[in-house]
C-alpha cells in the first residue's frame, strides 16, 4: 500500500479515497477502537481508572470539550495532553496554510486562493499529531490578540495591503489549532472579557477579527483546566462560558498508599546510580506518602489550595539524596534510607502546603516536622502493637501487668534509667548499628514480630521504633544541630530552656 504521507497534490489525495473528518469525530472513532482493542489511550495516568478515565472516554465519545475540575497536581494537564494519542498519526493540510486548512473543505484565504490557482495541482503538506496541540496558560496578561489574532500593520505594509484584506490578520494560537486539540489552563485567571471573547469559537465555532466580515468555521477540540479555589481566590468563569462547555470533570488525589507510592516511583528523578547505591524500604515509602495524606486533612495546612502529588515526589528524591550524600561523606558503597534521612525530606514539604493562619504561626519547619511525626504514628500500629493501648493500661492502674503485655516495657525502662540515645545525621551504618543494638530490648522485639528481617531490615526497623515511641509520647526526641536525641520524657522536660534545642514536638492532642 502506498504511504499516505507521499502524496503531494490534491488531486492525488482524491484518488487515494481518503475521507476528512472533524477532530472530535477522528477522536470518537479512534478512541472506540482503542476500547476495543483493550488498549489504553491514557498512558502514565494512575489512580484514574475508575473515575476520571472513564468520565473522559464518555466526554470524547459525546465530543465534547471538556474542563477538568480539579486541585493542584491532580494530573489535569496530563490528561488533555495525552489525547494526542487518539488524533490520527498524519492529516493532510495545504501547503503553506498558517491554520492547517482541510483541502478538501478550505477556510482561509490563502488555500482558496492556492487552489483557485492550482487546482488538483494544489500542493498537500502532512502535520503529525504531536503539531496538532496548542496549550496556553491563562494569566491577566492574556489578550484577544494573541488567542484569536489581530491586524498585522507590519505584513500590511510589506506587501503592501488595505488593512481591509483578510490577508493582513495575524492569527492567534486558537485559529492555528484549527483540526486540533487546544487546551488552556487555569481557565478562571483569564480577565473576563477575554473569556467572553471564547463565546462564539465554543458555539458557533468561528472567530471574528477586527470587526472583518469572515466566517471561519474553526475545528477544535477545547480543554479547560481550573482549581476550585480560582472560583472565589482569583477569579471564576463566567457562567455563559461554562455553560458552553458540555462535560466538566472532577479530578482527585491518590485515593490510597499504594496508589501514591505508585505515582511517586513513575515520576521521581532518582538515577539508576543513586539506586545501586541506596535501597529504600517499603516501610519507608509509606511514610514519605503518608505525610501527604497527613497534610491533606491537617487543620493547619490550607484545604482549598490542595497538597499536591509533586510533594510526595520531591521528598522521595530528597530522602535518597540525604542517604546518599551520607554514603559519600563516609565513602560507603551501599546504603539504605534510616529514618534519620526523612528529616532530609522537610525543604521539599515547606514549599509545597499552604498554611492557614494558625499554621504560619507555628511555622512552615514546625508544621512540616510535626507532618512527618504524624505520618510515623499513623502508620506504626500497622507495624507494631499499638502503645496507646498500653498507656491506657498504665492510666487505669494496672500496673502489675507482665512485661510480655507491654512489649516495650524494656525500651522504656531503659531509658527511664537516664540512659540517652544520639543518632548523628551523618553517621556510618556500622556505628548506628551498634548505638542501636545497645538500648536495652529494642532488638528482641524487632525479632520478636519480624523473625525473618536480615540485619539491615532490623536496624531500621529498630530506629522505627524509636521514632514510634517518641510519636506517642512515651519517650521523647529533639533535633540538636547535627543529631537526633532519643531520652525519657520526664528528664526533657526538666532540661527544657536550652537555646540549643530546636523542638519538633507539638502536644499530639494540639495536632490530632
Amino acid at each position: 500500500m502506498k504511504n499516505i504521507t507521499s502524496i503531494a497534490t490534491l488531486g492525488e489525495l482524491r484518488k487515494s479515497g481518503y475521507k476528512a473528518r472533524s477532530v472530535k469525530e477522528e477522536i470518537r472513532e479512534n478512541l472506540i477502537k482503542h476500547i476495543q482493542a483493550g488498549t489504553q489511550p491514557f498512558e502514565g495516568i494512575i489512580g484514574y481508572e475508575d473515575t476520571v478515565i472513564p468520565d473522559t472516554e464518555r466526554a470524547l465519545l459525546s465530543r465534547h470539550n471538556i474542563l477538568f475540575l480539579g486541585l493542584r497536581g491532580q494530573a489535569k494537564t496530563r490528561m488533555a495532553r495525552q489525547m494526542v494519542n487518539l488524533l490520527d498519526e498524519y492529516i493532510p493540510t495545504i501547503a503553506g496554510s498558517e491554520i492547517n486548512d482541510d483541502p478538501y473543505a478550505p477556510i482561509s484565504k490563502h488555500a482558496k486562493d492556492l487552489i483557485a490557482q492550482h487546482g488538483e495541482e494544489t500542493p498537500i503538506h502532512w502535520v503529525h499529531r504531536s503539531e496538532r496541540y496548542g496549550e496556553k496558560l491563562a494569566t491577566p496578561d492574556v489578550s484577544v490578540a494573541d488567542l484569536i489574532g489581530d491586524i498585522d500593520p507590519i505584513k500590511a505594509a510589506n506587501l503592501r495591503l488595505n488593512f481591509a484584506d483578510e490577508q493582513v490578520i495575524h492569527y492567534g494560537i486558537i485559529p492555528r489549532s484549527n483540526r486540533g486539540i487546544f487546551v488552556i489552563n487555569e481557565i478562571p485567571d483569564l480577565q473576563a472579557r477575554i473569556q467572553v471573547a471564547l463565546f462564539n469559537i465554543l458555539e458557533e465555532g468561528d472567530i471574528q477579527i477586527r470587526g472583518f466580515k469572515l466566517r471561519m468555521p474553526l475545528d477544535i477540540v477545547f480543554v479547560f483546566t481550573a482549581n476550585p479555589e480560582d472560583y472565589t481566590n482569583r477569579g471564576s468563569i463566567v457562567t455563559p462560558l461554562k455553560d458552553r462547555i458540555e462535560s466538566q470533570i472532577l479530578t482527585h488525589y491518590p485515593k490510597s498508599i499504594e496508589t501514591s507510592m505508585a505515582i511517586t516511583e513513575q515520576e521521581a528523578d532518582v538515577k539508576e546510580e543513586q539506586l545501586k547505591k541506596v535501597e529504600i524500604s517499603d516501610m519507608v515509602k509509606r511514610i514519605i506518602e503518608q505525610v501527604a495524606f497527613e497534610a491533606r486533612n491537617n487543620e493547619y495546612v490550607d484545604k482549598k489550595s490542595g497538597v499536591s502529588a509533586r510533594l510526595t515526589i520531591s521528598a522521595f528524591e530528597n530522602a535518597i539524596s540525604a542517604a546518599e550524600l551520607r554514603a559519600l561523606v563516609n565513602q560507603e558503597k551501599k546504603t539504605q534510607v534510616w529514618m534519620s534521612d526523612l528529616l532530609g525530606i522537610i525543604p521539599s514539604l515547606t514549599g509545597k502546603i499552604e498554611l492557614v493562619y494558625e499554621g504560619e504561626q507555628e511555622g512552615p519547619f514546625q508544621v512540616a516536622m510535626n507532618l512527618l511525626d504524624k505520618s510515623i504514628r499513623t502508620l506504626f500500629v500497622q507495624y507494631f502493637p499499638n502503645p496507646e493501648t498500653m498507656k491506657k493500661r498504665r492510666n487505669t492502674g494496672k500496673e502489675s501487668m507482665k512485661e510480655e503485655e507491654n512489649p516495650y516495657k524494656a525500651i522504656t525502662r531503659w531509658f527511664d534509667n537516664g540512659n540517652q540515645l544520639d543518632l548523628f545525621f551523618q553517621q556510618k551504618d556500622a556505628d548506628k548499628l551498634l548505638r542501636l543494638y545497645a538500648v536495652d530490648g529494642l532488638h528482641a522485639l524487632v525479632k520478636k514480630f519480624y523473625p525473618k528481617a536480615n540485619e539491615k531490615e532490623s536496624a531500621l526497623l529498630m530506629e522505627f521504633v524509636l521514632h514510634g515511641l517518641s510519636a506517642y509520647s512515651l519517650i521523647s526526641k529533639k533535633i540538636i544541630e547535627n543529631k537526633i536525641e532519643f531520652k525519657d520524657l520526664i528528664g526533657s522536660m526538666v532540661n527544657l530552656g536550652s537555646s540549643s534545642y530546636r523542638d519538633d514536638e507539638l502536644d499530639s492532642e494540639d495536632f490530632s
